[in-house]
C-alpha cells in the first residue's frame, strides 16, 4: 500500500518521539484507545474506564474509523491535521498529536492523546510542545488554542506547561468546554 500523500505530512522529532502520518496499521490501537477513553467517558478522559473491562462493539469500531479517517484527512483538506506520536527507539505507537483547523474556525487548534501505557513519561507535553513549535515557527500562526473540558486535569496541565492560558468558555458538541489560548508573540518572548 502507498502512502504518497504523506509526503504533505511534515515528520517532527523530538529527543524520543517521531510525529508523523496516520497509518493503516495504527488503526488498531487507535480503537483500542477510542474505547477505552472517548466511548466510555467522553467527558473526562481522566476516568476513563479499565482498558481490561471494556469492549469495543461494532459500532465503537465504526466510529473510531471515521475519526481516524477524518484526523488523516484533515490534511488534505485544510493542510493541517494530526500525527500519530511513536517512540523514535522503538517504534511502539504512544498516542496522537494533532495542529489543526475545526470546520468554520481559522485559529489553529492543538490537541493531544497518550494512550493509557505510556501515561505519565511526558509524553503528551513533548509532542504537543512539537506541534506549537511547528505551528508557529513553520506555520507562523499568530495565535493557537487548545479545547479543553472542566475534568481533564491530565490535558489541562499540559497547557499550561506549553504556556497557554483561559480565555473563554465555549460549547463543543453541546458541551461547555475551556478556550486556552497562546499568541505567538508570547511563546516568542
Amino acid at each position: 500500500m502507498s502512502n504518497a500523500f504523506s509526503i504533505s505530512i511534515p515528520h517532527l522529532r523530538t529527543e524520543r518521539l517521531t510525529l508523523r502520518e496516520y497509518r493503516r496499521e495504527d488503526f488498531d490501537a487507535f480503537a483500542d484507545h477510542f474505547a477505552n477513553h472517548y466511548a466510555n467517558h467522553p467527558a473526562n478522559p481522566d476516568t476513563a474506564a479499565d482498558p481490561s473491562a471494556a469492549g469495543l462493539s461494532e459500532a465503537d469500531r465504526h466510529m473510531a474509523w471515521r475519526i481516524f479517517c477524518s484526523h488523516a484527512g484533515l490534511w488534505l483538506v485544510g493542510g493541517a491535521g494530526w500525527w500519530a506520536v511513536e517512540e523514535t527507539h522503538t517504534g511502539q505507537l504512544v498516542g496522537s498529536v494533532g495542529a489543526f483547523f475545526r470546520e468554520q474556525s481559522t485559529m489553529l487548534e492543538l490537541g493531544w492523546n497518550t494512550y493509557r501505557a505510556v501515561r505519565g513519561r511526558g509524553y503528551a507535553i513533548e509532542a504537543a510542545a512539537a506541534a506549537l513549535r511547528h505551528a508557529f515557527e513553520m506555520r507562523r500562526e499568530p495565535k493557537v488554542q487548545a479545547l479543553i473540558a472542566p475534568g481533564n486535569a491530565s490535558s489541562l496541565r499540559v497547557a499550561q506547561r506549553l504556556g497557554l492560558t483561559y480565555e473563554e468558555e465555549t460549547v463543543l458538541a453541546g458541551e461547555a468546554i475551556g478556550s486556552y489560548t497562546l499568541r505567538r508573540e508570547d511563546w516568542i518572548a
